[in-house]
């Protein structure tokens, strides 16, 4: 016993001696370190300053019982908990008896209220002994910040977010997500702080080490109005057609800013909601939304014109032992080009790309890739595929013996909503394409900085004349009576567009569904909008087809655009000359630059003038007001010099 007593005695000064620094070091690591205080992540806004996410900052407030000198902790008990007690509704004396409860069992940590906003937590931080701050005061601030969304569910998705999992994994779709680290995040502050226990920490210092610095605010082109009404629209006919999931996108022609986009999913309830970005990020076949590139590159290409007759052979082609089949039974019989686009006959479009391109697939090829369409939008927000087009020269490319003829009519091919969308926008903008746009600016108070402008991916995917000849075509399938889309037709304002009808999981019989779409864009003739609508797995027994699913929706957007949302920003001017107001304001003017120390003669004067322009020198007005009338007497007289905070009383009637 006595060998084990000099033996512990031993270590006990060797850990005391020969190790202390270090085991001391490794305590004060443990228990004082530089907390990280979280930066306020940037606010999104709308383009007119409409607030879509923004971060509220929430505090709890504690005390440090015990750090209070007695003198100073005497003095201030009283007022402080008269202070909480105005703020938290019990009584004075309760508080008092806690808190000084606390103090004698050493508590460094006596919590006062949780998730208070910035407003109260001001009001606590000015409290008597708190306002003394960490070291006299015993005040502990602790910040969390919550995001916000002000619109709901609306566009959420989009908007988008930075979480972190328990594994610290991050996702960050959308908006938020594409900006955070580089604009939104700000960057974090450092306090020094000391563990006092059960993970409370107490700062050591009445200042941070580090400030935090809030994040840059950007400025979506997301309209708010727009928004709202493409997303009831979508979610209406969803609902509707007891779809699986469906999208819309709203995008300004000429610039390629988004308007809108909306993304709603049904879930196990049957309830839909943004689940997923499938605008940007599901890629599929196409179908008959596929037939207008198809079309544009044989006329760009010459070797077909709209008026080309192609004999839709009772409508069912065959290729290889595989069928192409017409949704009308019995075809079309011998119709032209533009007729086989505008009724969205299969083996009419089929038969005019295989008579054109049978024996040099690879030359529709090229002029699908001269037509950008094999390319990444590269826009910020992450998840877009890359698009795909068979090409005959590339090994696993895809080809077979019946890609070229599958392509005319989208099958074989694959893109997002959102790439489709941005050829058919180029065709409104007369062939320019642009790239969609979800930002205007990134601005850090009122001070831009950095500016978001146009970005054109192709200044011309095809001749003019090739444009004029397929606007055409776009504008007769609505307003021709044997138009697919003539059902949206409307008198009252001009569409263009081109449905779609695509079969998903066609492999298996069992598991067939649709897609139905819309792409097109409004005024016809002068389109300002764009939009594309795609409907998955509409109930079958209630409908599928593109115009009767996806084409109300387009055109429920289109409509309530042209009647809720002006197409021009002019109004009429609205000033109006008055001689006598011009009178009063040089009089008012006039005074404000001849007089700052000296009182002026404000007699005349309407009485919100004066008012004005004495509160600018200074000196406190009071204003005995009978009616609206003009300053008729003022306490102080012309040109005697005035004090700081002085008091002039006026009368008007």
């Amino acid at each position: 016993m006595f060998v084990f007593g000099l033996a512990v005695m031993f270590k006990l000064l060797s850990i005391q001696f020969l190790q202390g620094d270090k085991y001391r070091a490794l305590v004060d690591k443990r228990d004082i370190q530089d907390i990280t205080i979280p930066a306020n992540r940037g606010n999104v806004y709308a383009d007119d300053g409409s607030l879509l996410a923004t971060s509220i900052p929430k505090y709890n407030i504690a005390i440090d019982a015990v750090t209070s000198q007695q003198k100073t902790f005497e003095e201030f008990i009283k007022p402080l908990c008269d202070s909480l007690s105005g703020y938290l509704g019990r009584s004075s004396s309760y508080y008092e008896k806690e808190i000084r409860k606390a103090r004698s069992n050493k508590n460094q940590y006596y919590l006062l209220v949780k998730n208070i906003n910035y407003t109260d937590y001001v009001r606590f931080r000015n409290f008597p002994l708190l306002k003394r701050g960490a070291i006299s005061g015993g005040l502990i601030v602790e910040q969390t910040t919550k995001r916000e969304f002000p619109m709901g569910s609306i566009a959420r998705r989009t908007i988008g977010y930075e979480r972190f999992d328990d594994q610290g994994n991050v996702t960050r779709p959308g908006i938020d997500g594409a900006f955070g680290v580089k604009y939104l995040r700000g960057t974090d502050g450092k306090r020094l702080k000391q563990k006092i226990g059960k993970n409370k920490w107490k700062p050591l210092t009445d200042f941070n080490q580090i400030e935090p610095k809030d994040g840059y605010d950007v400025y979506t082109t997301i309209d708010v109005n727009i928004q709202d009404i493409a997303h009831h629209a979508l979610l209406e006919q969803l609902d509707k057609y007891k779809a699986d999931h469906g999208c819309v996108v709203v995008m300004e022609t000429k610039t390629g800013e988004v308007k809108a986009i909306s993304n709603l999913g049904r879930n196990s309830k049957g309830l839909y909601y943004e689940r997923l970005n499938y605008a940007v990020g599901e890629s599929h076949e196409s179908g008959s939304t596929f037939k207008l590139m198809a079309i544009t590159a044989a006329l760009e290409d010459k070797v077909v014109d709209t008026s080309d007759v192609v004999d839709t052979e009772k409508g069912v082609l065959t290729f290889y032992g595989k069928k192409v089949r017409d949704s009308r039974y019995g075809g079309y019989g011998k119709i032209s080009v533009s007729e086989a686009f505008e009724v969205s006959s299969n083996t009419g479009i089929v038969k005019a790309i295989d008579r054109a391109y049978k024996k040099k697939p690879s030359m529709f090829v090229d002029r699908l890739y001269d037509m950008s369409l094999n390319q990444k939008l590269d826009i910020p927000i992450i998840g877009e595929p890359s698009p795909i087009i068979p090409d005959p020269r590339i090994k696993n490319g895809r080809w077979s013996g019946i890609a070229l003829q599958w392509m005319a009519y989208g099958y074989g091919v694959s893109f997002t909503p959102l790439q489709t969308l941005t050829f058919y926008n180029a065709i409104a903008n007369g062939g320019e394409m642009v790239k969609p746009q979800f930002l205007k600016e990134v601005k850090e108070f009122d001070k831009v900085i950095v500016p978001y402008k146009k970005e054109v991916i192709n200044e011309q995917i095809c001749s003019k004349e090739t444009i004029a000849k397929v606007r055409q075509l776009l504008k007769n399938v609505v307003e021709k009576k044997h138009g697919t889309g003539n059902k949206l037709y409307s008198k009252n304002f001009s569409m263009a567009g081109k449905t779609g009808t695509c079969q998903k999981d066609y492999r298996d019989k069992k598991k067939l569904n649709y897609i139905s779409s819309f792409a097109g864009y409004f005024p016809a003739d002068n389109p300002k909008y764009s939009c594309i609508v795609v409907i998955h797995e509409p109930d079958r027994e209630v409908g599928y087809y593109g115009a009767d699913v996806s084409g109300p929706v387009f055109k429920k957007i289109a409509q309530k655009i042209f009647i809720e949302t002006p197409l021009t920003n002019q109004i009429n001017s609205l000033e109006v000359k008055n001689p006598s107001a011009e009178k009063e304001y040089v009089a008012y003017y006039q005074t404000a630059r001849t007089y700052k120390t000296i009182m002026p003669s404000v007699i005349g004067l309407p009485a919100m003038d004066a008012l004005a322009l004495l509160e600018n020198m200074d000196v406190d007005v009071k204003v005995k007001l009978e009616g609206r009338g003009v300053v008729k007497a003022q306490s102080v007289s012309k040109n005697e010099k005035l004090k700081n905070n002085q008091t002039i009383v006026l009368k008007a009637s």
